[in-house]
């Protein structure tokens, strides 16, 4: 095993959560303990960062073991992110040559023998993309994507870092809206928008929720399963003849069709650098509906970006764990690992046990883990306890905070 001495290179991408930065703190601490990297730099504004110079030594704010510490329970990317793509060969053969290049010549420039990428399924095919591109020319240079998404999409891997925060959150907050909805004595639908484009391991987050004194939601609809409207009337009707608040969980990413979503009425029909469609307004549909078509009262909540940025709810696993594979990732690298992304293996769910392996990145990039048709059950509108079981170990604990004057403190890149 040849072991190699130089400096390293991390980028976080895509959207923020409340973990990222716990697995940043992971990949920093892990390399400054190394023997092997020198310099720890960061691409500000992931891989767009790069291309533009726009790079910094992470030792210059981030010296002690406190200051670490303090980046793990900070929301949000503290190098910030970005949604860039690479060009393709086969689509601009110039281009994708250019940006290849120049990305080459900053890390022969920097000395980068260490190159780390903190995100989802786009950043999974990055990293992928400069692993296949190093191999090609012969730079000699230890690529590792590191996984990251509250959307819990990623192939391979049994969770992903950042989904247990916005879980804890949502149960947290699906709790806190049952409590409110049941004050009057109306009969009321509240209907809940949770983030979720294909995958809706965040709408059935919601049913972590349920306990001893809540019993919503009482219907949960995720994007794997086509969306019936006349079938949603029926169910929220007849829970309505049973009891006077009413409280629905639905998927943005909601569709009545391989091609239609739900809010799609709404939409601005806008699209990301990679073709996703911006979606919001699901709620405010199917509240629509509901009160023509039944008569009743709605309400309807979209969770938004708190679900992906609220630390103070952190789970103490998610955060503890997110740490671990950032350091993990170092480790392997070192060790001579290239062209792989680390993931998660559960051994065990009571007691909750994980271990940490790794796997070529190509198998990963771009694919998606949506949830199995067994945990959502016959009917379309719940989740199973198979789901539940899976989900409660992910939420467990709580994760430090720094307060200052009441509030929260966060590190931020100076």
């Amino acid at each position: 095993m040849k072991f190699v001495k130089g400096n390293a290179m991390v980028g976080q991408s895509g959207g923020p959560t409340s973990a990222i930065n716990a697995t940043l703190a992971g990949v920093y601490k892990a390399a400054r303990d190394s023997e092997y990297i020198e310099t720890m730099y960061g691409m500000v504004n992931g891989i767009e960062g790069l291309l533009n110079g726009n790079i910094v030594d992470m030792g210059i704010n981030i010296k002690t073991d406190a200051d670490i510490d303090l980046l793990a329970a900070t929301p949000s990317a503290y190098l910030g992110s970005c949604r860039y793509k690479l060009p393709k060969e086969k689509d601009d053969a110039a281009a994708f040559e250019a940006a290849y290049k120049k990305i080459f010549e900053i890390f022969a420039q920097y000395n980068i023998k260490y190159f780390f990428y903190i995100g989802g399924n786009d950043s999974m095919d990055t990293a992928y993309k400069v692993s296949q591109y190093a191999e090609k020319i012969g730079y000699e240079i230890n690529v590792m994507g590191v996984p990251k998404t509250i959307d819990n999409d990623l192939a391979v891997t049994d969770h992903t870092p950042g989904f247990g925060s916005a879980a804890k959150y949502i149960a947290t907050a699906t709790r806190e809206v049952s409590r409110d909805a049941s004050v009057y004595p109306a009969k009321c639908v509240t209907i809940m928008e949770i983030m979720g484009r294909n995958a809706g391991w965040l709408t059935a987050a919601t049913a972590l929720a349920r306990g001893e004194n809540c019993d919503a939601p009482d219907l949960i609809y995720v994007p794997e399963l086509m969306f019936d409207v006349d079938k949603f009337l029926a169910d929220v009707k007849a829970i309505s003849e049973k009891k006077d608040c009413v409280i629905v969980a639905v998927s943005e990413g909601a569709k009545i069709n391989k091609d239609t979503y739900v809010c799609e009425a709404l939409s601005s029909g806008e699209t990301d650098a990679f073709g996703h469609k911006h979606l919001s307004g699901t709620a405010r549909v199917l509240a629509d509906i509901v009160g023509d078509k039944l008569g009743l009262k709605t309400r309807q909540i979209e969770f938004g970006l708190l679900q992906r940025c609220a630390a103070h709810s952190a789970s103490g696993t998610d955060i503890a764990e997110s740490r671990q594979i950032g350091a993990a990732a170092v480790e392997k690298a070192v060790n001579g690992t290239t062209g792989e992304m680390v993931y998660y293996k559960r051994e065990s769910n009571k007691p909750y046990k994980m271990t940490i392996g790794s796997i070529d990145i190509g198998q990963t990039a771009n694919v998606e883990r949506v949830i199995p048709r067994e945990w959502i059950n016959a009917e379309g509108n719940n989740v199973t306890q198979e789901a539940i079981d899976y989900m409660l170990p992910l939420i467990q604990g709580e994760a430090p905070i720094f307060m200052e004057n009441g509030l929260p403190k966060h590190i931020t890149l100076k």
